[in-house]
C-alpha cells in the first residue's frame, strides 16, 4: 500500500521575512539581525524615528570582531531612570509622563555571539561620532502650565550638568538579543547595559 504525497499549500512570508529580503539583508546575519531588532522596536514597542547607524571599524585584529551597526529611536515610555534622578523628580513632584522623550541607542546581537567589555567600550565610544537627525515635533513634551514649565527648566537643566558630571550616571543604551538558536522563534530581549559602575538601586 502506498501513501499519496500531500502537496501543501505555499506559505506566505512573514512581513519581517519580507522586510528582510526586501532590504537585501538576508545574505548579512549582521544586516538580518538588525533589520529584525529595528522592526521588533517599531512595531512591538512603538518606538519612532528609529535610525540605523554604521560604525567604522577601528584598526585592530581579527580577535577583536568590533559592533558594527547601531539603531536609534525614540521609545513612547522613558526605560531606565538613575536612582539619584528618579529622587529628584520625586522631591519635585516631576511625573515621567511630563518629561519630553529621549533618543536611546540600541546594539542588535544574537544569542550566542561572543561578547567582552572591549567589545562593549567600543560601542559605547563610538556614540561619540554617531550622528543623529531629530524631528523637533517627536522630542516635545506635553503642554504643562507655567509653573509646571518652571519647574521643568529647572529639571533639564539639572540634567545636563549631571550628564556632564556623571552624577546621574554614564552612558547607556540596550543591548537586544534575538533568540536564532535551535529551535529559537526570533524573540527579542532586551538589556539596559551601562558604562562604568552603576549606583544599585534601594527597593
Amino acid at each position: 500500500m502506498s501513501l499519496k504525497q500531500e502537496q501543501l499549500p505555499d506559505l506566505e512570508l512573514s512581513a519581517l521575512t519580507k522586510l528582510i529580503d526586501s532590504a537585501s539583508a538576508s545574505g548579512n546575519p549582521v544586516d538580518a539581525t538588525t533589520i529584525q531588532v529595528l522592526h521588533n522596536l517599531q512595531h512591538q514597542h512603538l518606538w519612532t524615528n528609529l535610525q540605523i547607524h554604521n560604525l567604522a571599524a577601528p584598526d585592530t585584529s581579527n580577535d577583536f570582531p568590533p559592533v558594527r551597526k547601531l539603531l536609534s529611536g525614540i521609545p513612547p515610555n522613558r526605560v531606565y531612570t538613575h536612582p539619584d534622578e528618579q529622587l529628584y523628580m520625586l522631591q519635585k513632584g516631576i511625573r515621567e509622563d511630563e518629561l519630553r522623550p529621549e533618543r536611546l541607542f540600541v546594539i542588535p546581537t544574537a544569542q550566542g555571539q561572543p561578547w567582552s567589555l572591549r567589545r562593549m567600550a567600543f560601542a559605547f565610544d563610538a556614540l561619540n561620532d554617531v550622528e543623529v537627525t531629530d524631528d523637533v515635533n517627536e522630542l516635545k513634551g506635553p503642554e504643562v502650565d507655567a509653573e509646571k514649565s518652571k519647574v521643568l527648566d529647572e529639571y533639564y537643566e539639572k540634567r545636563t550638568e549631571a550628564i556632564a558630571t556623571q552624577e546621574w550616571g554614564s552612558k547607556r543604551m540596550l543591548l537586544a538579543m534575538v533568540d536564532k538558536g535551535m529551535g529559537g522563534d526570533g524573540t527579542v530581549v532586551y538589556y539596559v547595559v551601562q558604562e562604568g559602575e552603576v549606583k544599585p538601586r534601594q527597593n
